[in-house]
C-alpha cells in the first residue's frame, strides 16, 4: 500500500473510535441455530402501566402543572371512601409515572420481572418514594403482571474525581413486578414450528435445511424462503426436545462485510479485512491517493496516525461507499 499525502492541516477533535469484528468477514465460520435465528412465537412481549409514586420529600409534580397527577390521585382516594378535590390537592409528595416491562417467553404466574418506572410529570426526583399498585398491560388490553414498591437508586456516583447525581426521575426497579398471567402456548402437543432467520440469506436458509434434515435423517426442515425455514417433528420425539436439538446445531455461515457508523458518537465498526479499492480522497486541506487495494485497518490506521476526526472519517467512508470503492454495506445510525 502506498500513501502519498499532499497536504494537510491539524483538525479539531482527533479522537475517534475504531473496533474490528473477532470474525474474518470473507470466511466461513459455524454457528449454532439458535444464534442466527429465532423460534417464531418464542417471544418477548412488553407491558406499560400508568401509576403512583409517593412519599417523595417534595421532590414530586407541582400542583399548576401536573393536574393529572391530582385527578388520579383523588380518584385512588375515592377506593378507600376520601372524596377529595382534585383542585384541592396541594401535595408535592406525589409524582405520575409511566411503568414499563418486559415479559419473557413462557413465563409463570408469580415470576418477578425488572421494571423501569419513569416520571411523566414535572418531579425533581422519584428517589425515596413507593410506587403503588400499578397494573402493567399487553397490546391485547389484558394486565400480566403488578407492580409495586418501593424506589432506591443510590446516592451519588464518583466520575473523575467528582460527585456525580443519579438521573433521578427514571429508575430501574429489579423484580419491581410479579407475573399475574401467563401467554398461554402449548408447544408440546405442536407437530409443526417455523425458524425466522436474523437476515435474509438463501445460503444460510438452505444450510440450515441441509443439516438438520441430516442429523435426525428425515425431511423434517423446509426452507419456504431466504428467512423462513418450516419443521416437522420427528416422530419420535417431543418438540420442546426437538426444538433443543435443532437449535445447538452447528451450521456453516458467513458474516457479511457490514461498516457501522454511529454519527452522534464517531463510532466506527468495520471488519479488518475489508478491502478498500484504489482511489483518490480530496477532503478539506489534504489528498489521499491509494495506489493499490488496501484494507479499510490500514486506511483507518493512517487516518489515526494524523488525528482525523471522527466526522471526517465518516464522510469519507459515505463517499468511498459511493463511488463503488467499498463493496462493504454501509450502515450508519
Amino acid at each position: 500500500m502506498s500513501f502519498i499525502i499532499d497536504r494537510y492541516e491539524k483538525l479539531l477533535g482527533f479522537m475517534f473510535l475504531i473496533v474490528f469484528y473477532m470474525f474474518i468477514t470473507t470466511n466461513l465460520f459455524a454457528a449454532k441455530i439458535k444464534d442466527v435465528s429465532n423460534i417464531v412465537g418464542v417471544r418477548d412481549n412488553q407491558l406499560i402501566g400508568y401509576g403512583l409514586v409517593v412519599g417523595l420529600n417534595g421532590s414530586g409534580d407541582s400542583s399548576s402543572n401536573s393536574k393529572f397527577t391530582n385527578q388520579t390521585l383523588s380518584n385512588l382516594l375515592k377506593n378507600v371512601n376520601v372524596k377529595l378535590n382534585p383542585k384541592d390537592i396541594k401535595s408535592k409528595n406525589v409524582a405520575a409515572v409511566m411503568v414499563t416491562a418486559t415479559l419473557p417467553p413462557f413465563a409463570r404466574e408469580g415470576d418477578k420481572l425488572d421494571i423501569t418506572v419513569s416520571s411523566i410529570g414535572d418531579a425533581k426526583s422519584l428517589q425515596g418514594g413507593v410506587l403503588l399498585i400499578t397494573p402493567l398491560k399487553g397490546v391485547n388490553g389484558k394486565i400480566y403482571a403488578l407492580a409495586q414498591g418501593p424506589i432506591s437508586m443510590g446516592g451519588f456516583n464518583l466520575k473523575g474525581g467528582k460527585k456525580q447525581k443519579h438521573f433521578t426521575t427514571t429508575v430501574k426497579v429489579i423484580k419491581g413486578a410479579t407475573v399475574e398471567r401467563a401467554v398461554a402456548w402449548d408447544l408440546y402437543h405442536q407437530q409443526y414450528a417455523t425458524l425466522s432467520l436474523k437476515r435474509s440469506d438463501f445460503d444460510l436458509a438452505v444450510n440450515i435445511q441441509n443439516r438438520i434434515n441430516n442429523y435426525f435423517k428425515t425431511k423434517a426442515a423446509v426452507a419456504i424462503d431466504p428467512r423462513t425455514i418450516k419443521l416437522k417433528k420427528p416422530a419420535n420425539i417431543s418438540m420442546p426436545e426437538f426444538l433443543a436439538k435443532v437449535e445447538n446445531l452447528n451450521v456453516k455461515t458467513q458474516m457479511p462485510d457490514v461498516i457501522v457508523i454511529d454519527e452522534r458518537t464517531g463510532t466506527i465498526v468495520a471488519g479488518s479485512d475489508i478491502m478498500v479499492q484504489p482511489t483518490v480522497i480530496t477532503y478539506g486541506n489534504f489528498v489521499i491517493k491509494i495506489k493499490k487495494e488496501t484494507s479499510i485497518l490500514d486506511l483507518t490506521q493512517m487516518f489515526q496516525k494524523f488525528k482525523a476526526s471522527p466526522q471526517d472519517m465518516i464522510a469519507i467512508l459515505e463517499n468511498l461507499k459511493a463511488s463503488n470503492a467499498i463493496n462493504a454495506k454501509l450502515i450508519v445510525n
